[in-house]
């Protein structure tokens, strides 16, 4: 949002928010301040959808790079992990014939 026009809050209250909405919409962003310190931002809503799935992508790619940088190699079956937890692969096959009791 380089290029975002900055505004004071007062001037933003003067133009109104159709005025704000419509150059939002037409993809100019305006920053308000108040007191010097930007305060928010009206961007479109298109914008913040891009934003939002932005946020999506660099979520997924740290987890991706925590996982590749933390990845020992090591593996676990199915079945070790199954006894870890105190049961069997029958066991737990044996429970599916079991009828439900309500």
């Amino acid at each position: 949002m380089t290029d975002a026009e900055i505004i004071g809050v007062t001037e933003a209250q003067g133009r109104g928010v159709s005025r704000l909405a419509a150059d939002a919409e037409a993809g100019h962003a305006t920053v308000l301040r108040r007191h010097s310190v930007p305060v928010a931002a009206v961007i479109s809503y298109h914008e913040v959808q891009r934003l939002s799935s932005l946020e999506r992508d660099l979520v997924d790619v740290a987890l991706v790079l925590t996982r590749a940088a933390s990845d020992s190699g090591a593996r676990t079956s199915l079945d070790a992990a199954i006894e870890s937890l105190g049961f069997t692969r029958v066991g737990l096959e044996a429970m599916d014939d079991q009828p439900d009791r309500a």
